[in-house]
């Protein structure tokens, strides 16, 4: 029998599956008061899932339109269970939760006026979006790119949008022009400041628009920084197997997800929103601190496991932090090189943070690929691992396995760009096409080949590749990447 809201009446009326969560709101009756861009696996089993607890505490019009830039086979699937879907929770015990929260599926691609229509709903308070890094649109500056071919067509496009910011300007300039209050929108991708650079791309955005109408946005539209993690890998087939054992019901658009998870929020947000706070959400003034220690420690480890790991052979997280060798390295490189760059919150030990961290990838039942991890570089290796190294630099402090991680991003490029003609073996980034052909003209002569990528317009920030030492010790680690027979035995000690 099929997930559906016929289904899981049943489900709630026979009372059968006691290990199986249901939702005790009317779904029937609930209002959608949040817009999604991005409806990713990510979404339905974090900020979703937060929403569907309050709803089943509180109730409350919260229901969510889910937004898919792209993804028409996912929206059919969503469809055909009336949008309920199934979060496998796998850790030391696992649980299972049907989420209702989310009432209606869009894909941008094909339904724009839809969207935009939910957009300009009265009844929507909150967009909320995960779009990856990239989705932002933003230079290496941190400014709008108007460079980008979809940011060009939303400046001579402006009521046709394609990019996320994009639909946000135009729903805004909507509800600013029909004196509707506007909606506040919150950032949830693993970006530094990401409501700071939110704002900042889709208040510029707006100026081409109306300078009046970016002034409004600025003035009365609440970004709040925020900071989320949760490891959830792409759904397999077993995922599929273990969620219809779970309840007895196929489900064709399951999430899995690890047990640990956190979203913290700054401490901004006006008018109506759901009490996310009563189900584990941390509000706080201190977003910063939060964020730096979860994008250095966890996503800083998770890129280094992710480009070591590929070079070593490994597909998995799990398989990866199973070397003794690379486990070895992760504890060394967040001991020495990482937690001294951290300003840690208030009664957070770093390095007992930093051990659970490894914990989580040590769990057996999630299948995190390290492809997943290792997509956009040229976007995560700057915040995630050339911070660190500029930090430790202003305070003469050592970063040899730093290094090694710029080194092993570097080499993953290189075997890709080796395989490119095969479509399977893709670069995933937004700059892929011009990594690509930097690596293809690598002659193997270590100096010449990181000199060639580093010096690359655009790639890496200028303060640090114009520092001979930065420039040297990459060249070093790069050369040992290079020339060893097993990467494991030149792993910094």
């Amino acid at each position: 029998m099929r997930l559906d809201q016929s289904s899981l009446i049943k489900l709630q009326n026979s009372q059968n599956k006691p290990n199986v969560l249901l939702p005790k709101y009317n779904r029937d009756t609930c209002k959608i008061g949040i817009v999604h861009l991005g409806l990713g696996a990510f979404h339905r089993s974090h900020q979703a899932l937060y929403t569907e607890k309050v709803m089943n505490e509180q109730g409350g019009d919260w229901g969510i339109c889910g937004v898919s830039m792209r993804n028409a086979d996912l929206q059919q699937k969503l469809a055909a269970q009336d949008g309920l879907y199934t979060v496998a929770v796998t850790d030391k015990q696992d649980e299972f939760q049907i989420v209702g929260a989310l009432k209606e599926v869009l894909v941008a691609a094909h339904q724009l006026d839809k969207v935009l229509f939910r957009m300009t709903d009265a009844d929507t308070k909150l967009v909320s979006l995960t779009v990856t890094e990239k989705g932002y649109c933003l230079n290496s500056a941190g400014e709008l790119d108007t460079e980008l071919e979809i940011i060009q067509h939303d400046i001579q496009n402006p009521t046709q949008p394609k990019s996320a910011l994009g639909m946000i300007v135009a729903a805004l300039a909507i509800r600013w022009e029909k004196s509707v209050a506007p909606f506040n929108v919150i950032a949830c991708d693993n970006l530094p400041a990401n409501g700071e650079k939110l704002k900042r791309g889709v208040v510029q955005l707006a100026g081409f628009y109306s300078q009046a109408l970016a002034g409004w946005i600025a003035s009365n539209v609440q970004f709040p920084n925020t900071m989320v993690d949760c490891i959830t890998p792409h759904t397999e087939d077993k995922t599929l197997a273990l969620v219809e054992s779970a309840t007895g019901l196929t489900d064709l658009a399951p999430v899995q997800r690890e047990g640990f998870n956190q979203w913290v929020i700054e401490d901004c947000l006006t008018g109506d929103k759901p009490d996310w706070q009563s189900v584990g959400v941390i509000f706080t003034s201190n977003v910063n601190g939060f964020e730096h220690t979860k994008l250095r420690i966890l996503n800083g480890l998770h890129s280094a496991l992710a480009y070591i790991g590929r070079l070593c052979g490994y597909e998995t997280v799990y398989q990866a932090i199973s070397d003794s060798r690379l486990k070895a390295f992760l504890i060394k490189l967040v001991d020495e090189e990482i937690i001294p760059t951290i300003d840690a919150p208030a009664g957070l030990d770093l390095t007992a943070y930093s051990r659970d961290i490894i914990a989580r990838f040590e769990n057996p039942k999630i299948r995190h690929l390290l492809e997943q991890i290792a997509c956009d570089g040229s976007i995560k290796i700057p915040v995630r691992t050339l911070e660190p190294i500029n930090d430790n630099l202003n305070n003469q402090r050592t970063n040899n396995a730093l290094y090694f991680v710029v080194a092993a991003w570097i080499k993953f490029v290189a075997n890709k760009a080796k395989l490119s003609a095969d479509d399977t073996e893709q670069l995933n980034d937004p700059k892929a096409r011009q990594l690509l052909e930097l690596a293809k003209s690598f002659t193997g002569n270590a100096a010449q080949d990181v000199a060639l990528f580093i010096y690359a317009e655009g790639l890496l920030p200028k303060h640090l590749v114009e520092n001979p030492l930065v420039v040297q010790y990459i060249t070093e680690s790069y050369r040992q990447v290079l020339t060893a027979d097993d990467i494991r035995c030149v792993l910094p000690q």
